[in-house]
């Protein structure tokens, strides 16, 4: 059965690969892909800290409602992360999908934003390196792994991990 999904990013600072992966594969096993942000027009996708392509924002994320989709997945980048993290739609976006119970796949330094929506507390995850003192002080468990479930939090370390990370968030869709 075909689900939806979406990708929150904010307007630049995605990890291209990050987004562009687990979005070909869910749309590649038959499901919907929408990319969500913050404003309208493109999201700036990066290769690391060079500018790469551009994608196409399908919906605003205050447009947008925990019920319209069964997934939702958040590409790393550095920037990315630390401007979801200060808008509070976004937030709370992500803070109501995770109490939904629905999948919520986030890799590299996406778990910020589940930090910042304050639901990483008693849950083990991984995430890039530089983020697992603030993952701790939130009082989660990090440990370094490369696909990490726990409930309906997925998470993975780098883009290395991605078809562990990729196979997972499929996975779990089927479930």
């Amino acid at each position: 059965m075909s689900k939806r999904i979406a990708f929150l990013t904010a307007a630049e600072g995605v990890e291209e690969v990050e987004l562009t992966e687990p979005w070909q594969a869910a749309v590649d096993a038959g499901h919907t892909a929408d990319l969500v942000s913050l404003d309208e027009g493109e999201v700036q996708l990066f290769r690391h800290l060079d500018r790469s392509s551009t994608q196409r924002i399908d919906r605003r994320v205050s447009d947008v409602a925990v019920a319209d989709y069964d997934a939702l997945v958040l590409p790393g980048g550095v920037a990315n992360p630390d401007a979801l993290r200060t808008d509070e739609t976004a937030v709370a976006f992500v803070r109501d999908f995770v109490d939904s119970g629905k999948p919520v796949a986030a890799i590299c330094h996406a778990p910020w934003t589940l930090v910042e929506a304050d639901r990483v507390q008693g849950k083990r995850l991984t995430s890039w390196p530089s983020l697992q003192t603030d993952i701790r002080n939130a009082d989660g468990e990090w440990v370094d792994e490369e696909v990490v479930v726990d409930g309906n939090l997925i998470t993975s370390r780098k883009p290395d991990d991605l078809p562990a990370f990729t196979k997972t968030l499929l996975d779990a869709l089927e479930s």
